[in-house]
């Protein structure tokens, strides 16, 4: 019985870590970029968009539609590289155990 104890101890124990790196990573901020940084969007852990640079060049009339692809790929980006710093602080947490692809945050 002792060892079942201890094992749901150590579950809630990482459950608690794991809570924490997921607030701590939703204060981070990511910027992805596009077009050579012509475009760029900062994103939170929550993927919210905090931030959005568009280089002046850009920003023709008859060029809406090149500039709405460069927006949507600096999003997707940013939204990549908040995706690893998760994967990585997961991981660090698990032990590189794989827990069956839980997402996070939330």
């Amino acid at each position: 019985m002792m060892n079942i104890q201890n094992l749901m101890k150590q579950a809630q124990m990482m459950q608690k870590k794991m809570q924490e790196e997921q607030a701590k990573l939703a204060e981070e901020e990511v910027e992805g970029t596009s077009g050579g940084g012509m475009v760029k969007v900062t994103l939170n852990g929550k993927f919210a968009m905090t931030g959005l640079s568009i280089d002046k060049s850009l920003v023709d009339p008859e060029e809406t539609e090149v500039l709405e692809d460069l927006i949507r790929a600096a999003y997707n980006d940013a939204k990549d590289k908040i995706d690893a710093k998760m994967n990585d602080s997961l991981s660090a947490l698990t032990g590189g155990l794989n827990l069956g692809g839980m997402k996070l945050p939330f």
